[in-house]
């Protein structure tokens, strides 16, 4: 497997990534038109990632879901807890 090197931007543009997935989790969750649990393709749409990466999410376990008859769902409030968990803040010194 070739080696894959991650720069600081890259490191910073995913934080940005994952900020913005935040606030739109947020703010669906203040209007009160989040769902209780998502399909994976809500969720790619949500987060802004690829299957592929959604699916590394998955088996690494960094997001809990529940499969059922085929259908793979996820609970919206842990997805919240997980990007709350992983969130980075940004010191200037």
């Amino acid at each position: 497997m070739p080696a894959t090197i991650v720069t600081s931007d890259d490191l910073r543009e995913f934080k940005l990534e994952l900020l913005d997935a935040i606030k739109n989790l947020l703010s669906e969750q203040s209007k009160g038109t989040l769902k209780k649990y998502l399909k994976s393709s809500e969720v790619m749409n949500l987060l802004q990632v690829s299957p592929g990466t959604l699916q590394n999410l998955r088996v690494n376990g960094t997001l809990p879901y529940t499969k059922v008859g085929g259908i793979i769902y996820y609970d919206a409030e842990e997805i919240q807890a997980v990007l709350t968990a992983n969130r980075v803040e940004h010191h200037t010194d």
